[in-house]
């Protein structure tokens, strides 16, 4: 297991740990304060020594075999636990109504913990800082970074190796940028020329990143051609995400990896965009809209809601088949109008026999 998961400095009392721990308040202890915890381990793999966390209910029989020293789970699995370390005296256990986000607040803390040591404010000598540039004096800048002229980088934020933040771009407090992300490259415009080659538009903008904002390693976030692209606070992005020159993402949307948006899209706030799902240029996603992995997303989504778009996996021969048949539903579509059409025209033809028939028999009488 990483030494990540590992205190440094040795370990630290439950008593000590849930009374530090920031936005613990809800949290309730059961069992030995004083047990000393060294270091966070996955349920299934925990021992002596080590809190591990219940996220789910569906994975409560992992209760019955753990040896962590600290479970981290929701109330109504309190009593399933107990009973399965029942007069364990090495066993204790942290109840809160939300698993998952302890644990997200425990990791934090335990990274802090860690980091106590080295101090905030540290560039590495290998970066390349132009001097127009504004730096907070706790930024954290590493090796191999490039920051342009009169880009910024606020209070608290950390640029991991080889990020590249080009001039006039700014990024808020508390951000992390990890290893190989470009921000503020030029989007991708061009003008068809006569002769059908490109003329460049020169990107004037810049790109805005708000506070709080995560963006992983070799993601790009193209600058603007006029107004600035925007990232606001609380956005997630993964690793290897394309974004777009003019893009706005609001407050807390979080995009999985492989996602690309194109230029001039606007995502609301909350939005999620799953692995691999493109969103085309020029469109609007309202506030709270969630799309599913691999989704093309080709008209704005102005309702809330979950949307998808995926054409199911199978085998190969069976997918072949189920292709052709989706190919061939515009003609067979125009096949079947014509074929409705010309069985409306009998229909009448026999209509108007029916008629001319009735008339005669009419005269008759």
């Amino acid at each position: 297991m990483s030494d990540n998961a590992s205190l440094v400095g040795g370990g630290v009392t439950l008593f000590e740990l849930v009374a530090a721990l920031p936005h613990g308040g809800d949290a309730v202890l059961h069992g030995n304060p004083e047990l000393v915890i060294a270091r966070i381990a996955p349920l299934e793999l925990a021992g002596p020594g080590d809190i591990a966390f219940l996220s789910h209910a569906k994975y409560a029989q992992r209760l019955d075999t753990t040896q962590a020293s600290c479970v981290i789970l929701a109330p109504e699995q309190l009593a399933r636990a107990q009973s399965a370390r029942q007069g364990d005296l090495s066993a204790a256990f942290v109840c809160t109504p939300a698993p998952y986000l302890y644990f997200a607040r425990l990791t934090q803390w335990w990274k802090a913990r860690q980091d106590e040591s080295a101090p905030s404010g540290r560039i590495h000598p290998s970066a390349v800082i132009d001097p127009s540039a504004s730096l907070h004096p706790t930024a954290r800048i590493g090796a191999l970074c490039v920051i342009g002229a009169s880009a910024s980088v606020g209070e608290g934020t950390t640029l991991h190796a080889r990020v590249t933040l080009a001039s006039g771009c700014r990024i808020g407090a508390r951000c992390i940028v990890h290893s190989g992300a470009v921000i503020g490259a030029d989007g991708f415009g061009f003008a068809p020329r006569a002769d059908k080659s490109w003329e460049k538009i020169e990107q004037l903008g810049a790109v805005v990143i708000g506070d709080d904002v995560e963006i992983g390693a070799n993601t790009c976030i193209d600058r603007g051609a006029l107004q600035d692209t925007l990232i606001e606070d609380g956005v997630k992005l993964d690793n290897l995400v394309q974004i777009g020159h003019n893009v706005r993402i609001g407050a807390h949307s979080a995009l999985a990896g492989c996602a690309g948006v194109a230029g001039s899209a606007v995502i609301g706030k909350r939005c999620t965009i799953g692995g691999g799902a493109v969103v085309l240029g020029h469109l609007t996603l309202v506030d709270d809209v969630h799309i599913s992995a691999s989704t093309t997303v080709m008209r704005s989504l102005l309702k809330a809601g979950n949307y998808s778009g995926i054409f199911p996996v199978d085998d190969n021969a069976s997918w072949e088949r189920n292709a052709a048949h989706v190919r061939r539903l515009d003609a067979s579509r125009d096949q079947s109008r014509a074929q409705m059409q010309a069985l409306q025209r009998r229909v009448d033809q026999l209509e108007a026999s029916v008629q001319v028939l009735t008339n005669a028999q009419r005269s008759q009488t």
